[in-house]
Order: structure tokens, then sequence, then C-alpha cells
């Protein structure tokens, strides 16, 4: 058994398993409070449709952009064994380093910071 195959049914293997004790060791008990549209208690006072702020869409796509990043570098340990490795890793270097420059620049240009 080749090592990928071995990773695809370990990764299998263990979702599975932890999908079946999820569904085992919960407990499911809804009451009014858990229904209710608001689970922390209070009444909501205004409407629920004011516009979000701009920082968390911004906030939402770098998050996106990171994961992103991490699932075009996840092959990379197995284009080691490919023709040109130097290859691989200068193009997997180059994706790091414009993404690292970029979330310098929206950091020193204040897009993360929460208060204004």
């Amino acid at each position: 058994m080749n090592m990928i195959t071995f990773m695809l049914t370990m990764s299998f293997v263990l979702s599975t398993a932890l999908m079946t004790l999820n569904f085992w060791l919960t407990q499911i008990n809804p009451d009014s409070e858990k229904l209710s549209p608001y689970e922390c208690g209070f009444d909501p006072l205004g409407s629920a449709r004011l516009p979000f702020s701009i920082r968390f869409f911004l906030v939402a796509i770098l998050f996106l952009l990171f994961d992103l990043e991490i699932a075009l570098l996840l092959p990379l340990p197995w284009a080691t064994q490919l023709q040109s490795p130097t290859s691989t890793l200068t193009w997997a270097s180059l994706i790091i380093i414009l993404l690292t420059l970029g979330l310098i620049y929206e950091w020193m240009q204040g897009g993360l910071e929460w208060a204004e």
C-alpha cells in the first residue's frame, strides 16, 4: 500500500470515527432558549438588518485567502518527487512571499485594526 492510499484511508477512518463519536456522545435537549433566534438571553432592541462593517469582510477575505494558501501548499511534500523539485519549491516560496507582503501591506495601512 503506498503512502497516498494509506493517508486517504486513515483520514477517512479518523473522520468517520470522530463523527460517530460526536453523534453518540452529544445530548440534544432543545428548549425555548435554544430555539430562539437570540441565544444570549437579551431581547433584541433594534433591527437585525444593520449592515456589517467593511472590516468584517476584510478579515473574512484574508482568512479565505490564507486558507486557500494552505490548500495550494498541501501537496508540496509529494512534489519533491517530481523531476524538478527546485522549480516547485521556487513557486511555493513565491506564493508565500507574495501573501506575506500583502499581509504586511494591509497591516501597515491599518486594515486589520478594529478600532478607528
